[in-house]
């Protein structure tokens, strides 16, 4: 396992999004998320010019340092970087051969994959931990789901840790844990809600207790 990440810092992974309903920012976003208890913020904000960009990824950065959360930056390592964020999520069409040696070896490297293979890759290239998409979704339609069973072949082929993204709330939170995964991963779940951190928290105390009660890491 690589010693740059704690797989507990993946738990509750809450991603912001500048799209949603409410009016709410991603600043916003991520206070009610840490305030609910999540473990873990990745900024997306692909809205943002590179000069807004980085100075929200700096705010967050020093808040969730701050706060004890796990903090990185959508796709952008040169933002990361700059913005001392913790690391970077990168997706199959943005993680070049050199995003190891691009971000350096201090910060946490995650990387979204579809299959096996592409986990063994993942793991081999450098990555920290991986994202898998287990429903398809409004919010990420270009996303293709591959169910809990896709999961839990991932989570099979690798000794990285695994969160699902896609589809998942507080009603099926416990299933993708229950299928190998280290944590979940979320966007209108919280973002939408109509108590960001109430959601948050709900989500948490799911998490936790299924991962406690299936014998992972407490």
């Amino acid at each position: 396992m690589a010693t740059r990440l704690d797989p507990k810092a993946l738990r509750v992974y809450v991603v912001t999004t500048g799209t949603l309903v409410r009016g709410r920012s991603h600043r916003a976003i991520a206070a009610a998320a840490i305030e609910g208890g999540a473990t873990a913020i990745q900024l997306r904000a692909p809205e943002l010019d590179d000069a807004e960009l980085l100075a929200l990824a700096t705010d967050l950065a020093s808040t969730c340092l701050g706060a004890g959360v796990l903090f990185v930056v959508n796709d952008r390592i040169d933002v990361a970087v700059a913005a001392r964020a913790a690391g970077a999520h990168l997706g199959q069409g943005d993680a070049p051969a050199d995003a190891r040696a691009a971000l350096g070896p201090g910060r946490v490297l995650g990387i979204s994959v579809a299959d096996p293979d592409q986990a063994r890759v993942a793991e081999a290239g450098g990555a920290d931990y991986l994202g898998v998409t287990v429903w398809s979704t409004a919010t990420k339609p270009e996303a293709v789901g591959e169910g809990l069973a896709g999961v839990t072949a991932i989570a099979g082929a690798t000794r990285l840790p695994v969160v699902g993204i896609g589809g998942i709330d507080a009603r099926n939170a416990g299933r993708v844990i229950g299928a190998g995964a280290a944590g979940v991963a979320v966007i209108s779940a919280v973002a939408a809600s109509p108590d960001p951190v109430a959601a948050t928290r709900q989500l948490r105390e799911l998490v936790d207790g299924t991962t406690d009660r299936s014998g992972g890491t407490a």
